[in-house]
């Protein structure tokens, strides 16, 4: 079912559930935006294929199905069909938008696959960008959950959102504005890619610092007795459903409900993920330890062989020693013999000393 987009005295009909399933718009800047990084991200896979790498599928459906899929439901569905008809749908629109399309496109690790395919050009472009001061600020929690939170504040409370109601082009380019700030928000927090990122304990502390925030515009939204964009829902002319004032209520209950569910799930995740990153790190500890162990055993036993061997080339020296001494006072009493002898024999000779008995003429 085909439904046009709804200008003052032309509202589409009543919405049912029946049109919330069935009814679809045609929205060409939001079908090019998931045309265009959708082709990218499947020519990447298949080049990183192609040469024999593997890619999660897992990576690919998160990114493809749930990412652009929910992006372009909530651009393309009855929900952009009466997103300037109603606030309530208008505020579902934005939270899938803002905090579930950007999560799922997270897990889906584009930069990661654009650093494993792209020519080495452009990849020490990337690394280089990924690494830049600019980086480090817009991804840090502070700087990153101050935008993500002022955002809505500055859109709902400001004639920002009535140009976006009144003008087909900004309202297109702000559904793409709240996918950036969700994931400029998330990526950080949640994703699998290789980008500057804060300490576990950092991020929850983020996320849970800005759960209030939800709840404070829904509570503004709800108990605001102006509604928002009046001049636009006056001028439409709407004549079913509820009031623009109570429809605002919904809205605002959407807001703050739903804000805080997917904070907390967000925060259960990051939870699950330091506890899991914190398993890792004490096996990578103990794995250390290990090759210190190793590397010191060796290092004693090479210590142990080499006084080993030392002291035995100690008392190889000696007994060579003591054996040349024996030899040497041996020949030294066999020359003092000779030398005795013949001294003799030549005092005899010369009949100093006389003959012994039984000696030889």
């Amino acid at each position: 079912m085909f439904l046009a987009h709804a200008t003052p005295g032309n509202v589409p009909p009543e919405l049912t559930p029946i049109r919330l399933l069935t009814g679809w718009v045609f929205e060409p800047i939001p079908i090019l935006v998931a045309m265009v990084f959708g082709g990218l991200y499947l020519y990447g896979v298949h080049k990183l294929r192609a040469r024999g790498d593997a890619w999660s599928r897992w990576r690919t459906f998160s990114f493809l199905g749930l990412g652009l899929g929910t992006f372009l439901i909530a651009t393309e569905s009855a929900l952009a069909a009466y997103d300037t008809v109603l606030l309530s749908v208008h505020m579902v629109q934005h939270m899938v938008l803002a905090m579930i399309t950007p999560i799922f496109l997270a897990l889906g690790a584009p930069i990661t696959l654009a650093l494993r395919t792209l020519p080495t050009k452009w990849r020490n472009r990337l690394n280089a960008l990924l690494h830049s001061r600019f980086s480090k600020v817009v991804t840090f929690p502070a700087f990153a959950g101050f935008v993500f939170v002022l955002n809505p504040f500055a859109l709902y409370f400001t004639p920002w959102y009535e140009l976006t109601l009144r003008n087909t082009f900004m309202h297109d380019m702000n559904h793409v504005h709240f996918v950036i700030i969700g994931c400029m928000w998330f990526w950080p927090l949640l994703g699998l890619d290789p980008m500057p990122r804060a300490s576990h304990p950092m991020r929850l502390l983020a996320v849970f610092a800005t759960l209030p925030f939800h709840a404070w515009l829904g509570i503004a939204i709800m108990s605001s007795s102006t509604v928002l964009a009046g001049d636009w829902y006056n001028d439409l002319g709407r004549d079913w459903g509820a009031s623009p004032l109570s429809d605002q209520g919904t809205a605002g209950g959407i807001l703050w409900g739903s804000g805080d569910i997917i904070g907390l799930l967000v925060f259960l995740v990051l939870f699950v993920q330091w506890a899991k990153a914190s398993e890792r790190e004490a096996v990578r500890e103990d794995r250390r330890l290990d090759r210190l162990e190793l590397i010191e055993a060796g290092r004693k036993a090479r210590e142990e062989r080499l006084a080993r061997e030392a002291a035995a080339g100690g008392e190889g020296a000696e007994g060579a020693e003591g054996a040349g001494k024996s030899v040497a006072k041996s020949t030294l009493a066999g020359d003092s013999a000779r030398t005795e002898d013949g001294d003799s024999a030549v005092r005899v000779a010369r009949g100093v000393e006389p003959r012994p008995a039984g000696a030889a003429e």
